[in-house]
């Protein structure tokens, strides 16, 4: 039984369970089919990963607080974050992924990093 590469349609030679021909083909295959289909999920990861260096850059110390206009001045995007996690007080806190904040009077916001 012929077996063929996916990606190039070349023979295959070696072992019986080998899917490609070659580590040329196997990562040109799953770069592809792996590929982010949409400008959306990329432009979105992008701007999720930026706003996540510029918490973790503003935050240090796992605890401070900024003002809105530094984060705006660094690129930060409010309207892109992961979750939203309400105390019992009643306050607010935004996350991207483990760094998050919570918005203040004066338009200060607390900076802070959820432990693990």
């Amino acid at each position: 039984m012929k077996r063929e590469c996916p990606e190039c349609g070349d023979k295959i030679v070696g072992r019986i369970d080998k899917k490609f021909c070659s580590d040329a083909c196997r990562n040109s295959y799953n770069n592809r089919v792996n590929k982010d289909s949409k400008n959306l999920i990329r432009n979105t990861n992008n701007r999720l990963r930026k706003n996540y260096r510029i918490l973790e850059e503003l935050n240090p110390e796992q605890k401070t607080k900024t003002s809105r206009g530094k984060l705006i001045e660094k690129g930060f995007d409010f309207n892109y974050f992961t979750s939203i996690y309400t105390t019992k007080a009643g306050a607010i806190y935004y996350f991207v992924y483990d760094q998050g904040y919570l918005p203040l009077e004066n338009e200060y916001y607390a900076l802070v990093k959820r432990d693990s």
